[in-house]
């Protein structure tokens, strides 16, 4: 049998030393015989020959491959008497060249791994969420006796295995043998952990993930969160109880991989041909195109056009940049709806995850800040390995995140790095590492008190800390309030989406097709024009302008000039234009103020103030309580105690009223502002 099996490898081994030699690219270049020959330039020892250029070339070898891969051990002798000939003094140093096969004809699903697939070789796609510390495996050792000093060479097999006599003086103790460490050889070793790819999940299934093995130059070229293509040969690795020496009858499958590559596009398994291209930029020319964009967002949720038109700019995104002095400012558009039960939040969010062409939903119920984010844990060997959580997991794609209050204080902590800075950073058990999460933010949580207040402010109604708010572009809210005339109209929808025969019409673009258009749009890069420059400025000194007069909010901050233009941005990719018009820069004008006139407008004073989006207060709650703190400095003085019926009467006179004062003394008091040594006297804090 053996005999017949080596028979058949000559064939291959002969195949492949005509195809290093003669294969030639669409430049006429002998691309593999070429890629050899630079090895040496290179200090590396792998070829990578694309599997297209293998079956173009010889089915028969291709076939070969595939179903024993260990043909692959002589392709790489073959490689390396190519190289010998051309350097032999550097093929006698690296010993050996690595064949490494980028891609395979059909690609299977990391599920679709199992004990039928032993021994083959297979390629899929995933998600690295886990990858280990670099370690150094002994290939083989070589021992000195140290009573003769006579040396030996024992390749290794797991557990290091010593010389078991020194054939010069007789000895056979263990302890009398010295490893070289330079003159064995070591091979670097990795594990990681790969998953299937969220937008690739069925609905309700836990997604499979599989253990790789990564060896020599396959080490540390991805990290979590990385989108990986892999070929490899599916192993059985025994199961082992942990404390005995004993090994079980069930086997874990794993892979031994022969090449790991990241998929650097950001469009994950959207592709397009030809013809869609074509038919995208035809749509684009349409005059209505944008309000067909905005009429195929979620067209069974009834409503909420200006919520449906930002989660259209934010599929989309504007454009990363990083300035010259190394300072990134994030492309992509976070956004936070507010809402009653019942408003078809959770939809939305569904939705969004469903269409965009990379998204993943969490709740924020289960959700912890190491799930979120990222974390450190231990493997069984006892080594720390980096696991990715979902905003790193949703990199260049969209994360919405519902329940978001319900999320611990904690937790929520977590993701102020990733809103802003799109990076996720963990420093635990001696790995420090920074991982990417450009990923745009769609959050959306429940009012405190069931329903939404419009007698309290946003940030009342709101369990969530200012310096969360800062970080969403824009907010919105959900009412539900009953109207005669519009519960009439949502009834109609709502039926009509129960009738079989139920039809959205030519207005409506199908989902697939938009999913396509959105992706394709992201290729684009507009700038802006000085006339879309002139009118977002215009726009932002006309709000800032208000500042300067007495007692006014201050209406709008430089975080929100970027998200202006990030908006705009966003508009003019959808037109599929390389330049931001004013037309764009009014959309995203249009859509900041309807989001500040809701989410900032000051209850008390009727005017839109974003002090209480960027620090949980409106600018008059602010004016009051420096009244309140200036009146107790000023009693102080003047009698050596601010007795609390005076501040009372004090601030009565600066039009504060009496249930207001309480309320007010009360919140300072928790936030450790003043104290109240006894009933009748209040005191400041000095810090």
């Amino acid at each position: 049998m053996e005999e017949s099996r080596t028979k058949s490898r000559i064939p291959i081994q002969s195949l492949f030393l005509d195809f290093i030699r003669n294969f030639r690219d669409e430049n006429n270049e002998r691309k593999y015989y070429d890629q050899i020959a630079s090895l040496p330039s290179l200090g590396a020892s792998s070829i990578v020959i694309d599997f297209q250029d293998l079956l173009s070339y010889s089915k028969e070898m291709v076939e070969e491959i595939v179903e024993n891969p260990s043909v692959l051990e002589d392709m790489g002798s073959i490689a390396l008497s190519v190289l010998s000939s051309l350097d032999r003094d550097y093929a006698s140093k690296i010993q050996r060249v690595n064949v490494r096969i980028r891609g395979l004809g059909k690609k299977i699903s990391i599920r679709d791994i199992k004990s039928s697939l032993l021994g083959k070789l297979v390629c899929f796609e995933g998600v690295v969420v886990r990858a280990s510390e670099i370690k150094s495996i002994l290939l083989k050792g070589v021992f000195r006796c140290k009573n003769c000093g006579e040396t030996y060479e024992e390749f290794q097999t797991g557990l290091v295995l010593k010389p078991p006599r020194c054939g010069t003086c007789g000895t056979s103790k263990l302890s009398d043998f010295d490893l070289l460490q330079d003159k064995s050889t070591f091979i670097d070793y990795q594990e990681i952990r790969v998953q299937e790819k969220p937008e690739d999940l069925p609905a309700g299934v836990m997604p499979h993930s599989i253990s790789l093995r990564l060896t020599g130059d396959l080490t540390d070229r991805v990290r979590p969160g990385d989108r990986v293509q892999i070929t490899g040969i599916v192993v059985a690795t025994p199961d082992r109880h942990p404390l005995k020496n004993l090994q079980y009858t069930t086997f874990s499958l794993s892979v031994e991989v022969n090449y790991i590559e990241a998929l650097m596009h950001e469009l994950g398994e959207v592709t397009l041909t030809p013809e869609e291209e074509k038919k995208i930029i035809e749509m684009s020319k349409d005059p209505w195109i944008y309000q067909k964009l905005v009429k195929s967002i979620a067209p069974s949720i009834y409503g909420l056009e200006e919520i449906k038109e930002a989660i259209l700019l934010q599929m989309v995104g504007g454009v990363r940049r990083t300035y010259p002095d190394g300072v990134t400012v994030r492309g992509d558009i976070n956004l936070l709806l507010i809402g009653d039960p019942g408003t078809a939040k959770s939809q939305l969010l569904k939705y969004v995850q469903r269409i965009a062409p990379r998204g993943l939903y969490t709740s924020g119920r289960g959700v912890t800040a190491a799930g979120l984010t990222a974390a450190v844990v231990r493997d069984k060997t006892g080594s720390f390995t980096l696991e990715a959580g979902a905003v790193v997991l949703a990199d260049k794609g969209i994360a919405a995140i519902d329940e978001f209050e319900k999320m611990r204080a904690e937790d929520r902590v977590a993701i102020h790095e990733a809103m802003e800075q799109q990076t996720v950073s963990v420093a635990k058990g001696g790995i420090v590492a920074t991982l990417n999460a450009r990923t745009a933010i769609l959050a959306a949580a429940n009012p405190v008190y069931g329903r939404y207040d419009d007698s309290l402010n946003f940030s009342e109604n709101v369990d969530l800390p200012p310096t969360l708010l800062s970080r969403f572009d824009l907010y919105f809210i959900i009412k539900d309030r009953p109207d005669k005339e519009t519960d009439a109209k949502l009834s109609d929808h709502i039926l009509k989406m129960h009738m079989e025969a139920y039809d959205y019409g030519d207005e409506i673009i199908p989902p697939d097709l938009l999913r396509k258009y959105l992706a394709y749009c992201k290729r684009i890069t507009p700038r802006l024009t000085p006339e879309a420059t002139e009118r977002i400025k215009s726009f932002f000194l006309q709000l800032r302008s208000s500042s300067q007069e007495a007692n006014a909010p201050i209406p709008i901050t430089p975080r929100h000039l970027e998200s202006l233009i990030r908006l705009s941005v966003a508009r003019a990719r959808l037109m599929l234009r390389e330049e931001v018009t004013v037309e764009d820069a009014e959309v995203a004008i249009r859509l900041m103020n309807y989001s500040l006139s809701t989410a900032g407008l000051d209850v008390s004073t009727g005017k839109i103030d974003v002090d209480i989006l960027m620090t949980g207060k409106s600018r008059s709650k602010w004016e009051k309580m420096r009244i309140i703190l200036k009146e107790i400095e000023n009693l102080e003085a003047e009698y050596g105690k601010a007795l609390l019926s005076e501040l009372k009467k004090r601030c009565e006179e600066k039009k504060i009223e009496a249930d207001e004062f309480y309320r007010l003394i009360e919140q300072m008091r928790e936030q450790g502002v003043i104290m109240l040594p006894d009933e009748e006297t209040v005191r400041r804090i000095r810090r």
